[in-house]
């Protein structure tokens, strides 16, 4: 699904992701794992294509480089930032987002009756997007980014400042549509969410700690949790943690 070999990205004298090799397979939920400033965005950008790397490779689908217009149909993008339209309604949000990925109008109806119900907001059709609350609002960006029926879903913090028990309602979608064969690509710093991929790679400081089931890491490490893990494994590569 995702190669990525020696990849770097530098701002000036900041290193962002440093020499970072990593193999995603398809069918995942992966989970990229770390405190802010680790670098989980600026690697998410790098694989939309969005940034180009300082140095290294990044194949996707095994031979298509990010940006290729052979790809950009397969990928669906959920940034931290607000990325939907406030003066649009949900309707029209996600019938904008189904139009530029030229979905034909006689499947388009279907598809948005279909995703609005999976993220519970069929009752909202009509509310304009500057009417909703926070946690509705992340709703509707993961329903833009579904509208295309994506193979790789690449999800930056989708779940940042939203409520405990919505952040639930959020990855019980996410391991559906993984059963049905859509792979994800996450960010968090939520070590509870981490615990609920298929595989998690933890970061620090742009360098590639480690990267296994949650479970091997937690032997790995003979930690109780997937956190005292993270801990040991970041003071293993930089010493006491500051």
């Amino acid at each position: 699904m995702l190669t990525l070999t020696k990849v770097t990205k530098q701002f000036g004298s900041q290193i962002a992701v440093d020499k970072l090799d990593l193999n995603i397979p398809q069918g995942l939920v992966f989970g990229l794992l770390g405190p802010n400033g680790s670098g989980k965005s600026t690697l998410l950008r790098m694989i939309m294509g969005l940034l180009k790397p300082t140095s290294g490779n990044i194949l996707i689908f095994n031979n298509n480089s990010p940006g290729d217009f052979e790809v950009k149909h397969l990928l669906g993008y959920m940034p931290q930032q607000l990325a939907v339209y406030p003066g649009l309604s949900v309707r029209e949000n996600v019938l904008f987002y189904g139009r530029l990925y030229g979905i034909p109008e006689t499947e388009l109806e279907t598809r948005l009756l279909d995703i609005l119900e999976m993220v519970e907001l069929s009752s909202c059709l009509d509310n304009l997007a500057a009417d909703l609350s926070g946690g509705m609002l992340r709703r509707l960006m993961l329903a833009t980014t579904l509208i295309h029926q994506p193979s790789l879903v690449i999800l930056d913090e989708p779940t940042a400042g939203v409520d405990p028990s919505l952040r639930l309602r959020f990855w019980e979608w996410f391991e559906e549509l993984a059963h049905g064969g859509t792979s994800i690509l996450i960010t968090t710093h939520h070590i509870s969410e981490a615990s609920r991929c298929n595989k998690v790679a933890f970061l620090r400081q742009g360098k590639l700690l480690e990267h296994d089931t949650p479970e091997k890491l937690m032997q790995r490490y003979d930690s109780a949790n997937l956190e005292e893990a993270f801990v040991q494994a970041t003071q293993a590569n930089f010493g006491e943690m500051k």
